[in-house]
């Protein structure tokens, strides 16, 4: 009989295209992840990784095993997540990943739900968006939350997409900016010539930022770039220049900012929690998933209340 923990190494080793990759995120030598797929491929009688002195592939053979081994794993999770429905007291570690701004919002909220279920523990790690559906689908976390700036997210069939908020782009600008008062009214072609800040080419923020200037016509603004929506909000504080940011991206509080509303339609996000069809029924996943919901109901609210408030 295949042994499930090897099912399990033989589809990271197929995410992670080397042993070496493979041993590092499962915390392996690379010596024991080629034992153990060594051993596996005993088990199967045939040849399922392809070795030369400096790499390795699977085989056509083990490409099948890991299409078999990836629904064997999540009907075993499901059936885990049947059996532990019945106890009274949702229970275990649930992990969340998220993109840098969503972790911050969603925190408070989302602990403060989950203090009331003591046999529940919480890890709340940070990554880029793009990558929390790969670390649902590939067991890494419980539930990933992610953003959708193009309305392009497919729910795979083992996977379950909710989605919670959207999430406004607005315009920052210091609180001694003369746009910082409620009675002047916001026209993008007038700020063509101010200092803007963005995030580097290629974000999605910044791609938004890109289209929003465009949109307006004739010159648009070169921003300088800088890593991450905090370091630019706190730039904007200090008077250095503006920006067009997610609203969510406020949620922490930052003073010496005033915040506005652009002119126009809508430009922004949606924010969505993903995690394994086959892991939603696990009661600690589920109260988990209820949690984040209840975050995002109170989040929402301050987000439709965002304009136009000097901090």
């Amino acid at each position: 009989m295949l042994d499930l923990r090897r099912l399990a190494l033989i589809c990271e080793f197929a995410r992670r295209g080397s042993i070496a990759a493979t041993a590092a995120s499962l915390g392996y030598s690379p010596s024991a992840v080629s034992q153990q797929l060594a051993a596996l491929e005993r088990q199967a009688g045939t040849a399922l990784i392809d070795r030369t002195a400096r790499s390795a592939e699977l085989t056509d053979a083990g490409r099948r095993l890991v299409e078999h081994a990836e629904r064997i794993l999540a009907m075993v999770e499901s059936a885990e997540s049947d059996l532990s429905a019945q106890a009274v007291t949702p229970a275990g570690r649930v992990t969340v990943t998220a993109f840098p701004t969503a972790a911050v919002a969603f925190a408070p909220a989302l602990t403060r739900t989950l203090r009331r279920h003591g046999e529940i523990t919480l890890r709340m790690g940070q990554g880029r968006s793009g990558r929390g559906m790969r670390e649902v689908q590939s067991g890494e976390v419980d539930i990933a939350l992610i953003d959708d700036w193009y309305g392009g997210i497919r729910e795979p069939d083992t996977m379950r997409v909710f989605p919670l908020l959207r999430d406004p782009l607005v315009l920052v600008v210091p609180r001694t900016h003369r746009l910082a008062s409620p009675d002047v009214p916001v026209d993008l072609r007038e700020l063509r010539e101010e200092p803007w800040m963005a995030t580097p080419d290629g974000e999605p923020s910044r791609l938004a930022v890109d289209r929003l200037m465009a949109d307006v016509g004739g010159h648009r603004p070169v921003p300088w770039e800088f890593e991450g929506l905090s370091t630019i909000i706190g730039l904007v504080a200090k008077g250095i220049g503006i920006a067009a940011v997610p609203a969510l991206a406020l949620a922490a509080g930052v003073r010496g900012i005033a915040v506005r509303r652009l002119p126009g339609p809508p430009v922004g996000r949606t924010v969505h929690a993903v995690a394994r069809s086959s892991s939603v029924h696990r009661p600690a996943v589920s109260v988990t998933l209820r949690a984040v919901h209840v975050a995002a109901r109170l989040l929402a609210a301050d987000l439709e209340a965002v304009e136009p408030v000097p901090r």
